[in-house]
C-alpha cells in the first residue's frame, strides 16, 4: 500500500491562496465606476446655454466589461455608462427621460427594462409552445442568480433628478443581438429632461464615433 506524502507548508499556502482568490472572485460585489463631469468623456453632447452635458461611455471591451460578473456581450447586450452633469443653479428632472440607441442603419433600440434583462439571463423567449397564462415575473426573476440581480440593481441608472452643480451616472443596457459591430456610425439620444419650470430641454445626441476615434485612455 502506497504511503501518502504530506504536502509541504509552501504548497498548502499556495493552494489556500488560490482557494481564497476563487471565493473572492465568485462573491465580489459590483462597484459602479466613478463618474467624471460629462464633458470630459470622448462621446458627449454639451448644451452650454442649458448648463447640462450628457456622456455615453460604452463598455464594449473586455477590460472594461470585466467589472460585471454577467458577460453582457455574450447575452447580446451593450452596457452604456450614462453620465449627466448639471452645471446650472436649478435642478433638472429626469422623470420623463428616454434613452435610445440608433444604429448606422437607423434601427432604434430603447434601453432595456429590468424585466428585459431578467428574461435574457433566464433565457426566456416567446418562441416555442404558447401557454394560456404567462409565466409570473417572480418566476423569471427566480431563475436569475442573486448576484446578477444585485448587480443589475446596483448598475442601472436610476436617478430621477440632478441637483444643481452635480453629476448622476449609471448603466443603460441595449439589446444589440444580431449586430456584430453596433457602435460604428451609431448615435445615442437622450430626451425628456426638464428644467425647474417643467420646460423640456433640447434633445442630446452623442455620436459613438467620438468614442471609437478617441485615444485609448478614457475617463
Amino acid at each position: 500500500m502506497r504511503e501518502l506524502i504530506p504536502l509541504g507548508s509552501s504548497v498548502r499556502n499556495v493552494l489556500a491562496l488560490i482557494l481564497l482568490c476563487a471565493v473572492a472572485l465568485a462573491s465580489r460585489e459590483f462597484v459602479k465606476p466613478a463618474a467624471h463631469p460629462a464633458k470630459t468623456y470622448p462621446a458627449h453632447d454639451e448644451h452650454a446655454n442649458e448648463a447640462v452635458a450628457v456622456a455615453a461611455d460604452p463598455y464594449d471591451l473586455a477590460d472594461k466589461a470585466q467589472i460585471f460578473s454577467v458577460h453582457w456581450n455574450q447575452e447580446g447586450y451593450l452596457p452604456i455608462f450614462l453620465v449627466i452633469t448639471n452645471d446650472g443653479d436649478q435642478p433638472v428632472s429626469l422623470t420623463s427621460m428616454k434613452a435610445e440607441f440608433v444604429t448606422v442603419r437607423r434601427d432604434k433600440i430603447s434601453a432595456a427594462t429590468t424585466e428585459d434583462l431578467y428574461r435574457r439571463l433566464a433565457h426566456v423567449t416567446t418562441a416555442g409552445p404558447s401557454y394560456p397564462i404567462p409565466f409570473p415575473k417572480s418566476k423569471v426573476k427566480g431563475t436569475v442568480s442573486k448576484q446578477a440581480q444585485q448587480e443589475i440593481d446596483a448598475a442601472q441608472f436610476t436617478a430621477k433628478v440632478i441637483e444643481p452643480h452635480s453629476t448622476e451616472s449609471g448603466f443603460l443596457f441595449f439589446d444589440v443581438s444580431g449586430l456584430s459591430t453596433p457602435l460604428p456610425g451609431a448615435h445615442f439620444y437622450l430626451t425628456g429632461l426638464r428644467d425647474a419650470r417643467g420646460t423640456e430641454l433640447m434633445y442630446f445626441e452623442v455620436p459613438m464615433e467620438a468614442y471609437l476615434s478617441a485615444p485609448s485612455k478614457k475617463p
